[in-house]
């Protein structure tokens, strides 16, 4: 299943879903109408025992009333929920009491955390998410939250980084990376929103419970008092029902998922004894997978592991048993748990770098030196499950760029250095005007520290460019609303100052927005509807041009690759722009309105942009960057594409 079916899957899902709710839904309406007319004697108990029906005596313009009040008050709990969870990952991990680990930590054990989290970002294509360490929880857990890539976070308890040894730590992520991936998060938060809308009435008979036995209603005999109590009590036992509703629901949606992320996980690294060691671990543990957390059920679809206990479990877990996860990754597991003590982190992580470095540069250059072809040809269904290869690169490229660098990219100052540093004109008179408005509009430590690198980034490989922003964005999502409207307005100005934006330009500020606007800035409202490749023929005639132009060295390479990447769309109607067509201003305005395409129409778009990558059978850092930008703009995590040689 590649990522774009997987994309349909959790469409599917979301019908389930829906119907799932629905059915809840009315079984509450059902019920409080049930508890109202007893309550308030619409329903007559001597009735019933002459043989009378309930449906004789029901009061139908009392119960479409209460019918319509319990759809206003779930929807409303429903959608309160989600506007709550709408700034994304952050609130999931911070409701959880998660504290936000700095990217330039030194404690070894998040230090092992952060590089095998930054590793899997660059190998999948996109930048390294935030980290959440759950300090107080000593079970072995983890969760991925978010409504996309754009916005997403891990968590990850302190018995994981305690516990676990970087090969299991990495099955574990590798399984967060594929809920990431495959949209399991949105479909996560949706069922937040859901649930919490079923268990709004319970919590309206607490209230109501507790305002009544403050009031002193209670006393005497006020019967209307005494009703108000019984359609509290009533409206907990409905509130019990809907806690019960809400975690079949989130079983029926979630087992399934677990699966196919351990598979993914395996596939993203090539190494069943990492997921498979891992839950063996949990397995062996004396708190398991538990969090304690007090916000821990409602959140316990989205966690790795089987986060939370009880006597209804063995019918709504929202996870498959231990045991049969394990025996699907390791089919010759011998039904023992590792009760093993782990190992001193900082002497495992030492060793393994040290065993690994030669094997890794070794496979990083076998890939860029003859597999080019498969890694543009293939990177489409790399998408989500990147390959073991893709990880080894990625490796390669952080163990190469300058450690000065690398770690300055880490935190809020030198990020937005770094970023300033990659755009500085190699034109002494242009980059003097550049200087001269950082000085002036940056932070003077930012100003400072760009200064200082700038020997070093104009030496950089065009190949590390990437790389850096993925590490750098994290560092920029800490910064304030006022840091980020500057740091944006710098960064425009800075790449206007020439008069002129090249593509390396416009892929580096498209990539770097795509992933902060939505943070910093409340996203437009956008019509739901999902077009087809013919419904856009001027966009993607304009995408596909600017592809074919990006790569071509002369007019007839030009019109070769346009030509591969119509022939790969299956279709004649589209014609070659001008290069002085192209605008930058219409490209912006083209990607929003392809960011609505069908799935399966942008899965054919981007392989109709490999094809025009490869038509001359090579691959260009400019292409490279270029293609990334598309993917992004797509929302679709595209894995590093090496830039080969082109024939002479």
């Amino acid at each position: 299943m590649n990522f774009f079916e997987s994309q349909d899957r959790v469409r599917r899902s979301t019908i389930t879903l829906v119907v799932l709710f629905a059915l809840a839904v009315i079984a509450l309406i059902l019920m409080t109408n049930l508890l109202v007319m007893m309550v308030f004697g619409f329903i007559n108990a001597d009735q019933l025992r002459d043989g009378g029906t309930f449906v004789s005596q029901m009061d139908w313009k009392t119960f479409f009333a209460v019918g319509a009040g319990v759809v206003v008050v779930v929807l409303a709990g429903s959608l309160y929920k989600i506007a709550v969870l709408s700034g994304g990952g952050k609130v999931v991990a911070e409701s959880l009491g998660g504290q936000l680990i700095p990217r330039n930590a030194r404690d070894p054990q998040q230090r092992k955390l952060l590089n095998v989290v930054e590793e899997m970002a660059i190998a999948s294509g996109t930048p390294a998410p935030p980290v959440y360490l759950l300090a107080d929880e000593p079970g072995i857990n983890a969760f991925a939250a978010g409504f996309s890539p754009r916005d997403a976070v891990i968590g990850v308890t302190q018995g994981a980084i305690e516990r676990l040894s970087r090969e299991q730590l990495q099955g574990v992520i590798a399984h967060e990376f594929s809920h990431i991936f495959n949209g399991d998060m949105r479909l996560n938060i949706r069922l937040m929103g859901a649930l919490n809308g079923i268990l709004i009435l319970g919590m309206l008979g607490y209230y109501l419970l507790y305002s009544t036995s403050f009031s002193g209603r209670r006393r005497g005999n006020d019967k209307g008092g005494g009703g108000i109590l019984a359609l509290a009590v009533g409206l907990m036992v409905i509130g019990f029902a809907g806690t019960f509703f809400g975690s079949l629901i989130k079983a029926s949606v979630s087992r399934q998922r677990e699966y196919l992320a351990d598979a993914s996980a395996v596939q993203f690294t090539r190494n069943p004894n990492g997921i498979a060691g891992a839950l063996k671990r949990i397995g062996g543990l004396e708190h398991g997978s538990r969090v304690a957390n007090p916000g821990a059920a409602e959140v316990s679809h989205a966690f790795f592991a089987q986060g939370i206990a009880g006597a209804m479990q063995w019918l709504a877990a929202t996870h498959p048993p231990l045991a049969k996860r394990i025996v699907r990754i390791d089919p010759s597991w011998d039904g023992k748990y590792d009760l093993s003590e782990p190992e001193d982190v900082a002497r495992e992580e030492e060793r393994g770098d040290e065993a690994q470095s030669l094997t890794r540069h070794g496979t990083a250059r076998e890939v860029a030196a003859g597999a080019a072809v498969m890694t543009v040809m293939a990177a489409i269904d790399q998408i989500g499950v990147p390959n073991q290869p893709a990880i080894d690169y990625a490796h390669s490229l952080l163990s190469e760029l300058p450690v000065v660098i690398k770690e300055a990219a880490r935190e809020p100052h030198g990020a937005r250095a770094i970023v300033y540093s990659l755009v500085l004109d190699k034109g002494q008179a242009i980059r003097d005007r550049q200087l001269q408005r950082l000085e002036v509009h940056a932070d003077p430590d930012v100003y400072a520290l760009t200064l200082g690198f700038m020997a070093q980034m104009d030496e950089l490989d065009v190949k590390h460019r990437l790389p850096l922003v993925d590490i750098a964005v994290p560092a920029l999502k800490q910064l304030s609303q006022s840091q980020y409207e500057s740091f944006r307005a710098n960064l425009i100005a800075l790449i206007e100052m020439d008069s002129r934006i090249d593509l390396l330009e416009w892929s580096l500020q498209r990539i770097l927005f795509n992933h902060l606007d939505r943070q910093f800035f409340k996203p437009a409202q956008v019509k739901l509807r999902r077009f087809d490749l013919a419904d856009l023929v001027k966009e993607v005639e304009l995408v596909l041009s600017l592809m074919a132009h990006a790569g071509g060295r002369d007019q007839r390479s030009v019109e070769e690759a346009f030509g591969a990447a119509v022939a790969a769309l299956g279709s004649g109607r589209f014609r070659l722009l001008a290069d002085d067509q192209i605008l930058i201003s219409d490209l912006d305005s083209a990607l929003a309105r392809l960011e609505h395409l069908k799935p399966q129409a942008q899965s054919l778009l981007l392989k109709a942009c490999a094809a025009s990558i490869w038509s001359d059978q090579g691959v260009s850092a400019v292409e490279v960057e270029v293609f990334r930008a598309f993917a992004g703009a797509l929302d679709y995590p595209l894995p590093p594409t090496i830039a080969g040689r082109r024939p002479a």
